[in-house]
């Protein structure tokens, strides 16, 4: 067996490759970043991929639904024991990953199938899938966002695929001195010692951005488009029905379902939320700048 072991978000992490020509870390270079020669005393999860690994028989599970994420199919099945059973399908319908975890996503075990490519996909999408449920139980979401760090603090940008997270994030790198980007998709925001801590992690959509990076949460931002830029203030009850839809959620789960409100909840209580009405521009991002950073 190859024992890979990262930090993430603080949490450790431990990747296991039955002996395999196929299957080894190369399949998520993404984690580089993050490894650790030494395992972290606050485990969050492991895995162990093993294409040995085979679905549970059908009498010790039932369907739960079948659902689309963008980049293919996701069919999650709830175990008699309490533990789930998803297979991860490609934009194309092709198998690519077979999961298995425990109730609580602590241990996980996963099958691989199909080319490099598939097993790539396949792999670190069950990998997100385990960080974001097993993360939710200690006070962690994974946030769909693009985050950009100024003045030591992460300020996420939160919308709809194409609106425009990236951009607003591209030009407070072009226009406000000494900001970086920490990630453009996919951040992880932990509650420490009762505070927001957002990181950088090893998933980050289009944009290569891997960073092991950390900042307090300065503020989240959704974008609006619209025919002139100006910020507002949300009430915590529009915060929360904006920040909600942006977090890796699994409602047929009440507990976990539960565990990722109270979060959100505490997110809202300790941090500004907003909405930004803007244009593309170069106006938008100075506008927000002055509105948000404290």
């Amino acid at each position: 067996m190859q024992a890979n072991n990262y930090i993430i978000a603080r949490f450790g992490v431990s990747i296991t490759f039955a002996d395999s020509p196929i299957n080894d870390s190369r399949l998520i270079g993404s984690f580089e970043p993050f490894r650790t020669s030494v395992p972290a005393d606050d485990k969050l999860f492991s895995l162990d991929v093993d294409d040995a690994v085979r679905p549970v028989p059908k009498d010790q599970r039932h369907r739960i639904r079948r659902f689309d994420t963008g980049n293919g199919d996701t069919i999650v099945d709830k175990l008699e024991d309490g533990g789930y059973q998803y297979i991860i399908k490609d934009i194309e319908g092709a198998d690519c990953c077979l999961l298995i975890t425990d109730k609580d996503f602590v241990n996980c075990r996963c099958a691989l199938n199909g080319t490099p490519e598939m097993r790539r996909f396949g792999l670190n999408s069950a990998l997100m899938l385990v960080l974001a449920f097993a993360g939710a139980r200690r006070q962690t979401l994974l946030l769909h966002a693009s985050l950009v760090r100024c003045k030591g603090k992460g300020y996420a940008f939160i919308a709809k695929s194409g609106t425009g997270k990236s951009t607003q994030v591209s030009n407070w790198m072009r226009y406000i001195p000494g900001c970086d980007i920490m990630n453009d998709d996919n951040p992880i925001v932990r509650i420490i010692d009762g505070k927001p801590i957002i990181f950088g992690c090893p998933w980050s959509g289009k944009t290569p951005c891997y960073r092991n990076v950390e900042a307090p949460l300065g503020a989240i931002t959704r974008i609006d488009r619209a025919d002139k830029n100006f910020v507002e203030a949300l009430s915590p009850i529009e915060a929360f029905a904006s920040v909600l839809p942006s977090c890796s959620s699994m409602k047929w789960d009440s507990d976990i379902y539960s565990s990722i409100c109270d979060t959100v909840t505490r997110i809202i209580e300790t941090t500004g939320i907003y909405i930004l009405h803007c244009l593309p521009d170069k106006e938008s991002a100075e506008a927000c700048y002055k509105a948000i950073v404290r």
